[in-house]
């Protein structure tokens, strides 16, 4: 008996699978201003040529209608195997732009791709759809990838989800927007927003909650030895000479005297939603952002949780993103009299 063939691998498989590619998602067409204007001249002519019955009219008629069918075929060509794949930051803070990658792929074999422009879109609380950014690309070789990116600035702090792209072409004339969707989600943290905070050389208070406190400060460090450079040491810290003599990095370990430990207050009991809780957890990061910058050792201590002193890149992740998704505790917020 001869071995079952398996149907993904079958022609007809193949062909319906080219057909839900080319066919999905379904495109959608507007005129543009000029479209308008060339549709209106397009219905004069054919107005004046039925009545008039002049052969030359119905000659330009006829050309006009071909250029607008030339028009839908070319723009077709430059949308038909394009696939978009989206490149995100590895942070990102309200209020603050950053830029965010696309992929671009032409995955035709012989038709090159012209004026394409790709909006990414996000997706709001409410459900609703607004455009993240735009790219676009003049050309894109068949089988070959163009790199794009758009500038996206998020309004507030917590989840970003990502709905899709709409990708569309003016190609060739400029009289109509030929679109399609690509449906490409994603999501991602957008942590609170941050502003600027000057640590002085000689730190030695500690912050609680956005107020100073006496005792935790330092008063001095102590080169212990030197280890393996890992993921989050700071960079100031690289002996690069001896990573030049072992032909890897190497940091050096730093003991302070006092063992300092920096602890952030964040309260979030008897705190009413709103722009002043807003305003703390902002406070908050900015001082967590500064602190860890600084290569000091940093705790966060909160009503509901409360997270170890350490420093780096990945405890600096951690916390913020604990602070994009915190909220209030408005069970416990006391009833006015």
């Amino acid at each position: 008996m001869g071995a079952a063939r398996d149907p993904r691998t079958s022609p007809g498989s193949s062909l319906s699978q080219r057909l839900r590619r080319w066919l999905r998602p379904p495109r959608t067409l507007r005129p543009t201003r000029a479209g308008w204007i060339f549709c209106a001249i397009s219905f004069g002519v054919g107005f004046a040529a039925l009545n008039t019955g002049n052969n030359l009219l119905y000659l330009v008629l006829s050309l006009m209608l071909a250029f607008l069918v030339l028009s839908g075929v070319m723009s077709e060509s430059a949308l038909r195997g394009i696939r978009v794949r989206r490149q995100l930051p590895r942070e990102l803070f309200a209020g603050a732009s950053s830029a965010v990658g696309l992929e671009i792929t032409n995955d035709q074999r012989r038709v090159p791709a012209f004026a394409v422009v790709v909006e990414d879109r996000v997706a709001e609380a409410d459900a609703s759809i607004r455009p993240a950014g735009r790219a676009f690309a003049l050309r894109i070789e068949p089988g070959a990838t163009e790199l794009r990116s758009y500038r996206f600035t998020p309004t507030r702090r917590g989840p970003v989800r990502f709905a899709g792209f709409r990708v569309f072409t003016r190609f060739p004339f400029g009289l109509f927007s030929k679109s399609l969707s690509i449906s490409a989600p994603a999501e991602t943290l957008a942590f609170p927003r941050v502003e600027e905070v000057a640590v002085p050389r000689s730190f030695g208070l500690a912050y609680d909650g956005g107020m100073h406190r006496p005792g935790l400060g330092t008063t001095g460090t102590n080169a212990v030895g030197l280890r393996e450079f890992a993921d989050g040491d700071s960079v100031r810290r690289i002996n690069w000479r001896s990573s030049l003599r072992h032909n890897q990095l190497l940091v050096t370990e730093i003991e302070n005297e006092n063992d300092a430990e920096i602890e952030v207050r964040l309260e979030t009991r008897n705190v009413a939603p709103g722009e002043p809780f807003e305003r703390r957890v902002s406070w908050a990061a900015s001082e967590i952002v500064a602190l860890i910058d600084a290569d000091l050792r940093v705790s966060l201590r909160a009503d509901t949780q409360c997270f170890r002193a350490d420093r780096g890149a990945h405890h600096r992740s951690q916390l913020l993103a604990f602070l994009a998704l915190v909220e209030p505790d408005p069970a416990s917020t006391p009833e006015p009299a």
